[in-house]
């Protein structure tokens, strides 16, 4: 059973699992309402934007019930954005409209539950903070998937400087990265995804199950919305931000390893408190770099994005130009902070 009011009609069809959602998108004409020269529907009702950006009229009439037939899920996906004065809409259940990894597993014993997702964006987006705002907490979202499946890209993960280390709730200042590594394991799947304690599903790094599922794994992909209200594209950009016919390329962080650990950092795993149910271990082994966020520092203009993981350009959806965050494949995989409000 699937639900369409968005001005892209999709055609689904099983693959591999009992269920493996394929789109194949067409453009089709609306009898009613103009279209933007991007081909997205316009607002019924004018926003007038008084900073620089604008993203009215892009993606505001998605309404989707998908069921999911993967043996993890077994539920319907919805999700549907909408919008009103100024700002979008999102409801949905959390639940992915793609195949996932196997859940519970011996990593991550939690199981997908549908929740009930309600978030508002503003349309108008503005650039507040030049560094960026740090965004920590489960009740401060820095970002949702067109799916309404939740980005977060950091953990609970943490040790202490004599390596006693707890994969949830975790005391000490060292914070574990999910991906990246081989030192730890949060059970992921193939989107880069795990499952919180509460059944939410979601995405540490590229869900790549996403990406095909909207249709374009070589091009640029919007797969969501910033709590800020900036665009969030998965991996490609122009090879040149301002310039639509340049080359498309996997757009690289500025972010490398240090050359040197910070002081007191351990670098033996002498003690791991598992998920509940695991115990504890006592394993010895080293905690090589690139296993802590601290292990990462942020050089300018060493790659194509700035300090949020983000940079201005044009898009599909804005040929115009406007800033936008990138999912990417190497740390820190998506954005800690933000550049506008939330």
């Amino acid at each position: 059973m699937v639900r369409r009011y968005s001005p892209f009609s999709y055609i689904y069809k099983t693959k591999s699992l009992q269920m493996r959602i394929k789109a194949s998108v067409f453009l089709i004409l609306l009898i009613f309402g103009s279209c933007s020269k991007n081909g997205n529907i316009k607002d019924e009702e004018s926003i007038d934007c008084a900073g620089e950006f604008s993203t009215a009229g892009v993606l505001v009439a998605l309404d989707e019930e998908i069921y999911n037939d993967d043996e993890s899920v077994k539920a319907y996906s919805t999700y549907q954005w909408t919008s009103e004065g100024g700002y979008r809409l999102l409801k949905g259940n959390g639940i992915p409209n793609h195949e996932v990894g196997t859940f519970p597993n011996p990593n991550n014993p939690n199981t997908i539950k549908a929740l009930e997702v309600s978030k508002r964006f503003t349309l108008c987006p503005n650039l507040l903070y030049e560094s960026g705002l740090e965004v920590m907490g489960p009740a401060l979202a820095i970002a949702y998937a067109l799916n309404s499946v939740k980005f977060d890209p950091a953990t609970a993960g943490r040790c202490n400087d004599d390596g006693v280390c707890s994969l949830a709730q975790g005391e000490g200042r060292w914070n574990i990265e999910a991906l990246g590594h081989d030192t730890f394991d949060f059970g992921d799947d193939m989107n880069h995804a795990h499952v919180q304690p509460t059944g939410e599903y979601h995405y540490h790094g590229v869900p790549e199950l996403l990406i095909e599922f909207l249709g374009d794994n070589q091009g640029m992909t919007l797969v969501g919305w910033a709590s800020d209200g900036f665009p969030v594209y998965a991996r490609y950009g122009y090879s040149t931000a301002s310039n639509s016919t340049s080359p498309v390329k996997a757009l690289k962080p500025s972010y490398r390893l240090k050359s040197q650990p910070d002081a007191n950092r351990p670098s033996t795993l002498t003690a791991l408190i598992g998920v509940p149910g695991q115990g504890t271990t006592t394993p010895n082994t080293p905690i090589p770099m690139g296993a802590f966020t601290q292990d990462y520092e942020y050089i300018e203009g060493l790659g194509d994005l700035d300090q949020c993981n983000g940079r201005f350009g044009v898009t599909p959806e804005f040929p115009e130009g406007i800033y936008y965050y990138v999912v990417t494949d190497d740390f820190p995989f998506f954005t800690r902070c933000l550049k506008g409000e939330h």
